[in-house]
C-alpha cells in the first residue's frame, strides 16, 4: 500500500474513533482538576498519545509474529479496560464524596501511575488496529501510528480544555462527575467489546 491522501484521512479518522475514550477521561480529569497548568495538560495528552502511537504498532507486530496467541489476548482487552476504569472512576467519586480530605486547592492532582493506567486503559482496545494495519509496511504502520497519536493529542487537550472550564463551574461535584464519567467508559468498552 502506498501513502496518500486517502491514507492520511483514513489514518485520521482512525485516529478520531481511537481517540474518543481518551477524550471523555481528559474531560474527567479537567472535572477532576480545574485548576491544572497547561504543561500538565500537555503532559497529561501527551501520555495518552504516546500509548495511542504504541499500541497499535505492538499490535502490528503481534500480527507479524504472534498473531495467535494475540487473538487470545484480544478477548481480555475490555475485561482489562473495565476493571482499570471501574478502579480509577471509584477513586475519583470516593474523593468527590470526602472533599474534606482534597488539598486547600479544591482539587487533588492525578497522580502519574494513575495517568499512565488511564493510558492504557483508554488505549488498548488500539492493539487490535495492528490487524487492519497489517498489510502495511512498518514505514506506513509507524506514520499511522503517528497521525493517530497527533490527533489524540490534538482531542485530548481539546477535553481537558472543556472538563477544566466545566470543572471551574461544578466546583465540589467535579471528582462525581469525572468518576461517573470513566465508570461510564469503562461500561461502554466492556459492553461493546463483550456483546456488540
Amino acid at each position: 500500500m502506498e501513502m496518500n491522501v486517502v491514507f492520511l484521512v483514513n489514518s485520521a479518522l482512525l485516529g478520531v474513533g481511537l481517540a474518543m475514550d481518551a477524550f471523555s477521561v481528559s474531560m474527567a480529569n479537567g472535572l477532576h482538576e480545574p485548576k491544572m497548568k497547561p504543561g500538565r495538560m500537555g503532559l497529561m495528552a501527551g501520555v495518552y498519545a504516546l500509548f495511542q502511537i504504541m499500541m497499535p504498532l505492538i499490535g502490528w507486530c503481534c500480527v507479524h509474529t504472534i498473531a495467535q496467541k494475540f487473538q487470545l489476548f484480544e478477548k481480555a482487552i475490555p475485561w482489562i479496560a473495565l476493571i482499570l476504569l471501574l478502579y480509577i472512576g471509584g477513586k475519583m467519586l470516593l474523593e468527590g464524596l470526602h472533599p474534606e480530605e482534597e488539598e486547600s486547592e479544591g482539587c487533588v492532582k492525578l497522580a502519574f501511575t494513575t495517568l499512565l493506567v488511564q493510558g492504557v486503559a483508554t488505549s488498548i482496545d488500539a492493539l487490535s488496529v495492528g490487524f487492519t494495519i497489517a498489510d502495511y509496511g512498518l514505514g506506513m504502520a509507524l506514520i499511522c501510528a503517528l497521525i493517530i497519536g497527533v490527533v489524540t493529542f490534538v482531542l485530548c487537550e481539546i477535553g481537558l480544555v472543556i472538563g477544566k472550564t466545566v470543572g471551574t463551574r461544578l466546583s465540589g461535584k467535579a471528582s462525581l462527575l469525572g468518576g461517573v464519567i470513566l465508570i461510564g467508559i469503562g461500561l461502554e468498552i466492556f459492553i461493546k467489546g463483550v456483546f456488540l
